[in-house]
């Protein structure tokens, strides 16, 4: 039975164009340490001292490890709230990337997980990573839109978006994930959002959303789409002061700069953006 194509509106095509044709050295560099591909951004106190490293090569690998080793806490952190699990239990990876976030959580709870990506590129990576790893058993990766996956209805018990919110419109995705957890199911998500009480989002926001081809959603629209949604909040945390460590050393670090460092700190440390943590529960 051939795979289905996953239908996708103009927008969605060029979001799939763009992950197809990326390259970027701030995801492969730091993927290849340990064949652990993360999409997303990092937290927690950074070792600074990989900059003082004298030979050039060696400092490089240094900050490319330490980098690493943040996103990897970040993807653990998201990871630990959608417990507790069994190996017998399916979980559900939106925006999967190349697939780091599943691996993560087969890692820490042995079960089943299935991943979606608009990428085709990204979907084959992320297979080929988990035959390497022996689990394709249990993690699989799929070509198809994350709004309409045609996954079986209540057949997972926990599922996540990490930092793909802003390619969707919000009561589309959680009416999805809704549809997809079982009842008491978890959701969480980890995601950039513009701070309402600022005001519009801020000249920052808007390179970034220029710069990965999407659209930041203000911090209340989550509340209400999950609330609209069958979605209950029961764990919300800012990690904004927790992700600048990260964003400050890959701004020093000249070989995995793409640009979009400044917009981040300055957006983050003038109030316009924040970085939350939302763990909820479908009733």
């Amino acid at each position: 039975m051939p795979v289905p194509v996953p239908a996708q509106s103009t927008y969605q095509h060029r979001v799939a164009d763009y992950w197809n044709a990326e390259e970027n050295p701030v995801n492969l560099e730091l993927g290849r340490i340990d064949d652990l591909y993360h999409h997303h951004y990092g937290i927690g106190a950074a070792d600074r001292s990989v900059l003082d490293e004298p030979d050039p090569v060696r400092r490089r690998e240094r900050i490319t490890a330490e980098l690493h080793r943040l996103e990897h806490a970040q993807a653990e952190l998201l990871a630990r709230h959608l417990g507790p699990l069994s190996p017998d239990d399916r979980v559900f990876d939106a925006g999967c990337g190349r697939g780091g976030g599943s691996v993560t959580a087969n890692m820490r709870y042995h079960c089943h997980a299935d991943g979606v990506t608009l990428s085709a590129k990204q979907a084959d990576f992320a297979n080929e990573q988990a035959r390497a790893r022996g689990i394709d058993g249990k993690v699989r990766y799929h070509h198809r839109n994350m709004l309409d996956t045609g996954f079986e209805t209540g057949a997972y018990a926990a599922s996540w978006n990490n930092e793909s919110t802003m390619y969707v419109e919000l009561d589309l995705l959680f009416a999805e994930h809704a549809r997809l957890l079982r009842r008491g199911g978890r959701y969480v998500t980890i995601t950039g959002c513009y701070n309402d009480t600022y005001g519009r989002a801020s000249r920052e926001v808007s390179l970034i959303n220029a710069h990965y081809i999407c659209d930041i959603h203000p911090r209340s629209g989550y509340f209400g789409a999950m609330a609209r949604n069958r979605l209950v909040p029961v764990h919300v945390e800012d990690l904004t002061a927790a992700t600048l460590p990260y964003w400050e050393l890959r701004q020093e670090a000249d070989h995995l700069v793409t640009g979009v460092e400044d917009a981040f700190l300055t957006a983050y440390r003038n109030g316009s953006f924040q970085y939350l943590l939302i763990v909820a529960d479908r009733i």
